[in-house]
């Protein structure tokens, strides 16, 4: 089991501006109001170093939106411990992670709309993050 499927058993996620997939690779992400996607994917970073470092800089997560994918899992999205906190994140049938997003600023993301495989992640603040929700790091432009 990976550091990221350990926190999310627990509805957990690093205090961290950060993609993470299930398999244990993370990247550095950044909201960007003026990218095409409303966030830019950055470097890659290790996350067991980052836990050794700070084991308890953790936030729990609470979903507000979801879209049901049927066979192919669920979408949803919420707020973290403090109030500017967001995450999204895809998950399987039975409910674990296969990628999650979280941004220390964007605020809670409340709102999901579904496109083909590109949902649009809406947050209380107005920030609107689009994902290709088979991969993330893939580019798609916003409507």
């Amino acid at each position: 089991m990976t550091a990221i499927e350990r926190l999310w058993a627990d509805f957990e996620l690093p205090i961290k501006d950060a993609l993470h997939y299930a398999g244990g690779r993370s990247y550095d992400v950044a909201l960007d109001a003026a990218a095409p996607r409303g966030f830019t994917v950055l470097a890659p970073f290790d996350l067991d170093e980052l836990r050794e470092s700070d084991p308890s800089w953790v936030s729990s997560v609470d979903g507000l939106a979801a879209v049901d994918l049927g066979e192919k899992g669920l979408l949803w999205g919420g707020e973290g411990s403090y109030g500017s906190e967001g995450f999204l994140a895809r998950l399987t049938v039975d409910r674990a992670l296969m990628w999650a997003m979280f941004f220390t600023e964007s605020n809670p993301f409340d709102r999901i709309r579904l496109s083909r495989n590109v949902a649009a992640f809406g947050s209380t603040s107005g920030f609107e993050i689009s994902v290709d929700i088979d991969d993330p790091r893939c580019g798609v432009r916003r409507r």
